[in-house]
């Protein structure tokens, strides 16, 4: 049961008006802001949320904006990626939330919510790659290193930037907004790869507006109107090697993974009880028998 208090700021989010705050914090975080005003702030956040900044590559001089501390790079070595062909890893620092199977009818479930891949994806032709595979949710909190890696190796396909709604993706969100992740604004790069599709979505949420990615992606959507879609072919298509930046959040929010069958269900989780911490690179799910197909 979802406590009262819980309930309570639900409806307060509901009537919030949430694309016009974010976008006017969004606005905030990218300014420039004078160094003896920003450093005690990103301190003070810091130590608040034990951000590891020990890992992080500080420019000379200092961070100059709140977007330029939250969308920091890490310094080489701090990730190490899983090497082997079978396995899928890790796309960002954060908490594996939730991950199982994907069923027939491209339906899988969430803590307790059922989810349709067609409406996650908003592409029923899409969607139907995933019948029979499996998914996985990365959750990156506020203290969590913001850049999102491919979680496979591959060559991009399209990628569909989907219009939506700003709701936050904590634990709140998630229990009390029916269908989140696939009711937020949303940015999915499709990949091809030896293991067959697979699907990464960006989930973006309420102060969380901006999602960047490292390839060509279509222009931001108008709220209300039809996704976006870049397509790619032949030798135009990116290629990803495992591991490969592939976007950024402001602030912290979820990837969504959908893996295909893997020619005939070979997939199977390589963690343990979920949820449980990840690094970029740690192996999450695993074809049987280590055989790509």
């Amino acid at each position: 049961m979802v406590p009262l208090r819980s309930r309570a700021a639900a409806s307060l989010l509901h009537l919030l008006p949430r694309g016009r705050i974010t976008r006017a914090l969004g606005r905030f975080t990218e300014a420039r802001i004078p160094l003896p005003v920003l450093r005690p702030v990103l301190d003070l956040y810091s130590r608040a949320y034990d951000v590891a900044l020990d890992e992080a590559v500080i420019p000379e001089g200092g961070f100059r904006s709140f977007n330029e501390f939250f969308t920091r790079q890490l310094r080489p070595g701090v990730h190490t990626v899983d090497p082997d062909p079978a396995t899928v890893v890790s796309p960002a620092d954060g908490r594996l939330d939730d991950s199982g199977p994907v069923s027939a009818d491209r339906r899988f479930t969430v803590k307790g919510q059922s989810y349709d891949a067609a409406t996650l994806l908003d592409d029923a032709a899409a969607a139907r790659a995933y019948e029979g595979g499996h998914y996985f949710i990365v959750y990156l909190s506020p203290r969590d290193y913001h850049r999102v890696h491919s979680p496979v190796a591959g060559r991009v396909r399209e990628v569909r930037h989907i219009p939506g709604d700003l709701f936050p993706v904590n634990e709140m969100g998630v229990r009390t907004v029916p269908g989140l992740f696939a009711r937020n604004e949303r940015v999915v790069v499709h990949v091809d790869t030896v293991l067959g599709p697979a699907a990464v979505v960006f989930v973006g949420a309420f102060v969380v507006g901006k999602i960047t990615l490292t390839i060509e992606a279509p222009p931001r959507p108008e709220l209300g109107g039809r996704s976006a879609v870049r397509s790619f072919e032949g030798d135009a298509r990116p290629t990803l090697e495992k591991g490969d930046e592939l976007g950024a959040f402001q602030l912290g929010s979820t990837v969504v993974v959908l893996l295909g069958p893997a020619a005939h269900g070979r997939w199977e989780a390589a963690r343990g009880v979920d949820p449980t911490p990840v690094r970029v690179g740690d192996a999450v799910a695993r074809a049987r028998d280590g055989e790509a197909s």
